[in-house]
């Protein structure tokens, strides 16, 4: 899925001078990965800005042209809405490295958002490494396995933690001048799309649920979320997928796209 990357040769010394001179220059993003990968090994990256409000701004990515439908445009078109580094990002501000299992809801690998979207671009694992900018904005890291099929270590999640003041002293001073050509169009709300079109015979309660189910939350995860019983969710999805005439999250996140797309 990613253009294979030469790992750097020589010391992380060397690698982080190499960036500190590329700061406010084109091979800026390059030069610091490179530096990571002496932290933890990977290959695949791609950088985004997020803003509360608005949709997410590409600023950088090394995947594959043929695989870019599939892994930015599709994400960058809706599914960045249910992705559960995004929500840690709504939830918490400030610089931060979090792994995969640290951020995804306890039914992650049954939820509609990883069987049509996520499963698609074959990752195992991922991080996602924040750096808040002084604009108000946030740089985020999305960084893959050098295997697809393996995970990150603790160690990997220790060391990138370890290196963060670095990173982000690196890219405040690099970033708090970046003005991306497309600065983002206004964001939706999950729970307001759902609740709209063909979703507007569904109550607010429902909609919330709605959107929680599709971020891949349990019953009972539900249940403690919103101050509910685990009965009365089950009973909230029953009158939900009646009143859409619907019968799967797979219907029901098909829906999500065609009234982002009417948006």
């Amino acid at each position: 899925m990613y253009l294979r990357s030469t790992f750097p040769s020589g010391t992380a010394e060397e690698a982080l001078a190499t960036a500190i001179d590329a700061v406010g220059r084109p091979e800026f993003v390059p030069a610091t990965l490179d530096y990571l990968r002496l932290v933890a090994p990977f290959h695949g990256c791609l950088v985004l800005l997020f803003e509360s409000d608005k949709r997410p701004v590409h600023v950088y990515d090394n995947i594959r042209a043929e695989r870019r439908a599939v892994v930015i445009d599709r994400y960058l078109d809706g599914a960045y809405l249910l992705d559960p580094f995004r929500e840690y990002f709504l939830n918490s501000r400030g610089d931060a490295v979090a792994r995969l299992r640290e951020v995804a809801p306890d039914r992650f690998r049954n939820s509609t958002y990883y069987q049509s979207y996520y499963s698609h671009i074959r990752l195992r694992d991922e991080i996602g490494i924040f750096v808040g900018l002084a604009n108000g904005k946030t740089l985020f890291f999305s960084i893959a396995p050098v295997d697809e099929r393996r995970e990150f270590t603790q160690g990997d999640a220790r060391g990138l933690r370890r290196v963060l003041p670095v990173l982000a002293a690196l890219c405040r001073r690099h970033f708090d001048r970046y003005e991306p050509g497309d600065t983002g169009a206004n964001s939706v709300n999950v729970e307001e799309v759902l609740t709209q079109g063909a979703g507007s015979c569904l109550s607010p309660r429902e909609g919330q649920i709605a959107a929680l189910i599709l971020k891949g939350h349990s019953t009972e995860a539900i249940a403690r979320l919103i101050g509910i019983s685990g009965g009365t969710v089950k009973l909230h999805r029953k009158n939900i997928y009646r009143k859409l005439g619907i019968s799967s999250q797979g219907e029901l996140f098909n829906l999500l796209l065609s009234e982002i797309a009417r948006a």
